[in-house]
């Protein structure tokens, strides 16, 4: 079962640019390790947080990832470079109730 992940960092302004250019270098790592389906950076359209997501063939895909990540010297540490603690999410793909029918978005443009 593929598992997400999703990473919410809150740097101080002045540490911004450098925390992405951190989970840059986090993402670039994961998405050479076996059952890493996808990694990626993001910025909040408001500025205030970097977000990083992935996609994983399993749960232990994510732990293996991570371990190499860190073997490799990726910088996960929590401190005084983040303003508020950061919010770390696993996801599980969700199920559609068996008596429902999937909704498609409309596209938007």
């Amino acid at each position: 079962m593929t598992v997400g992940f999703v990473g919410v960092h809150y740097p101080h302004p002045a540490h911004f640019d450098d925390f992405i250019t951190r989970v840059h270098h986090a993402v670039d790592v994961l998405r050479t390790t076996p059952g890493c389906l996808s990694a990626a950076c993001w910025v909040t359209g408001e500025g205030d947080a970097v977000v990083s997501t992935a996609q994983f063939a399993s749960d232990e895909a994510l732990a293996a990832s991570f371990a190499v990540a860190q073997e490799a010297g990726v910088d996960f540490a929590y401190d005084e470079r983040e303003r508020l603690p950061r919010q770390v999410l696993t996801l599980r793909p969700a199920a559609a109730p068996a008596d429902e029918e999937p909704v498609t978005m409309p596209a938007t443009g």
